[in-house]
């Protein structure tokens, strides 16, 4: 077996564009259950990523609803909110 480097893929934030590691973005995901915010970044659905709260503002009103390919009703986009500012007060 060789030791070949693996190949870290670049994201990129659904409102502003910016481009980093997955692990420095914020992911949405779209479950069965429905839209939550994934810290993990491991839970099985489609999934979008932001750079910041801010952006996800920005997204929420387009972009999110086409990048994870389902209506995004005011209710769950107030949790997913909620759940990012949380996120980020802990960190």
């Amino acid at each position: 077996m060789t030791n070949t480097p693996t190949h870290n893929r670049e994201r990129s934030c659904i409102a502003c564009g910016a481009k980093a590691s997955k692990a420095d973005l914020l992911r949405i995901v779209r479950t069965a259950e429905g839209i939550s915010f994934d810290a993990s970044g491991k839970l099985a659905g489609r999934g979008a990523y932001v750079c910041s709260p801010e952006c996800f503002d920005k997204a929420r009103t387009g972009r999110l609803s086409h990048a994870l390919k389902t209506k995004v009703s005011n209710e769950e986009a107030q949790v997913v909110a909620q759940a990012l500012q949380a996120h980020i007060q802990r960190a």
